[in-house]
């Protein structure tokens, strides 16, 4: 890889970041103590942290600019809660720890080529840091702050007001590669390594749970019905006293839905969004379906183990909601040219996918360096996700990718597709 590349990467991420949070005052960025969410001038330092503790400390062998920096910014040692006690810098100061801290990344990033080393370590810092811009544009949807702005490769989002293609994709199952396969590029260590996996004959929706079939199973009474929950859903459901997805609004004119700071109509076109592993095992009990495990639907996307489901070309426009290029989803029938071999629309982008399967290793798997990523959370607690969302930076983002939250998440841009039984 080049050091160009690699520069360009890191200065688009940070730019991203800042737009993020450039418009939020003062008292917007001291944001109550919430357990979905960071306090920002905090997640702005964290940011910057780990682009120094990697790229500067870990490979160059260099001291932090701030010598109390892994007291603020550790996330993995410092708790969630302490992080609103802790004397932070204030926001100029911050802001200028993440320009210097990046000014020194590039300063010693080496000329031409770059070793394999070099290459994932910087690889590493820009990933992270695009997951934080993800988290950062739902946490202002989280608080209802006003909507983020689109990236720079804004575009028109495509009017489909026809609904997306109805039906299943059936596939014959068989044995396939489940995972990363070692072709050089840079994955996280939860990807690794593909290895075979029996799959029985399926058929997976063609499209994804849209808003109106979503109304559906809440207008059918379907968050009062015990025998469309599990036993710890039923649980949740009552505790968070949940009637309806979380930002949905009732208007004696139908279904209305809060969008950042905006009341908006809900489209029934869109996939359902802001739904937990919960509410989907429910709407497919409804629905007398079942969510995918994730090898159903990495084989429905990547049977022939492509990057994405069209293969292996660029996430452009035309084939993904993806990079913020517009601030929301996308219908669910949109963008065509992006289907799988098997018809499957919109598996990568728009909304991340909840499967049934937890977040378990993969035979042989070893920890990357950055050790903190995946393997705590491998405990039998965090459902695994697929496929990305509009947010998602197009780089984040393949076949291959897992995500993972805490079955009760609906902050996070989540929805699902279901599986016949």
């Amino acid at each position: 890889m080049r050091a160009s590349q690699l520069a360009s990467m890191l200065a688009d991420s940070r730019r991203r970041t800042l737009e993020l949070v450039a418009d939020l005052s003062d008292e917007q960025m001291s944001v109550p103590l919430v357990a979905i969410i960071n306090p920002i001038v905090w997640e702005m330092g964290h940011v910057a942290w780990f682009q120094e503790k990697w790229a500067l400390g870990h490979l160059r062998g260099l001291d932090s600019l701030r010598p109390e920096a892994d007291s603020f910014w550790d996330s993995a040692a410092v708790a969630h809660d302490h992080r609103w006690e802790l004397p932070l810098p204030s926001r100029s100061a911050t802001l200028q720890y993440m320009q210097d801290v990046l000014d020194r990344v590039l300063e010693k990033l080496p000329p031409g080529d770059v070793s394999d080393e070099e290459a994932y370590f910087h690889w590493l810092v820009v990933m992270h840091e695009d997951m934080h811009g993800e988290a950062f544009t739902y946490t202002r949807q989280t608080l209802g702050y006003a909507p983020p702005p689109a990236s720079e490769a804004a575009t028109e989002v495509p009017d489909a007001l026809d609904p997306p293609p109805a039906g299943d994709a059936a596939l014959s199952g068989g044995e396939f590669l489940l995972g990363a396969c070692p072709t050089g590029e840079l994955v996280f260590d939860n990807e690794k390594w593909a290895h075979p996996v029996d799959v029985a004959p399926f058929a997976i929706a063609r499209a994804a749970v849209t808003n109106s079939q979503f109304a559906a199973f809440v207008d059918g009474g379907g968050y009062r019905r015990r025998e469309f929950w599990s036993e710890a859903g039923w649980t949740w459901r009552e505790t968070a006293c949940a009637e309806h997805p979380v930002y949905w609004i009732r208007d004696a004119g139908g279904w209305l839905r809060r969008h950042y700071d905006r009341i908006v109509p809900l489209d029934p076109h869109l996939p359902i969004i802001h739904v937990n592993w919960y509410e989907a095992e429910a709407y497919c009990r409804w629905a007398g379906r079942r969510l995918p495990t994730e090898a159903e639907w990495e084989m429905a996307a990547a049977a022939g183990k492509q990057r994405f489901p069209w293969g292996d070309d660029a996430a452009t426009s035309g084939r993904a909601f993806l990079d913020a290029r517009a601030v929301g989803c996308g219908p669910a029938g949109a963008l065509p040219a992006g289907d799988s071999p098997a018809g499957c629309r919109g598996l990568i982008g728009n909304a991340w996918e909840w499967t049934a399967s937890e977040f378990r290793p993969y035979p042989g798997f070893v920890i990357d360096p950055y050790k903190e990523y995946s393997q705590p959370w491998m405990d039998g607690n965090h459902m695994v996700l697929r496929g990305g969302c509009w947010a998602t930076r197009s780089r984040l983002i393949r076949s291959t990718w897992r995500n993972f939250y805490k079955k009760d998440r609906r902050d996070v841009f989540g929805g699902f597709r279901t599986c016949a039984l």
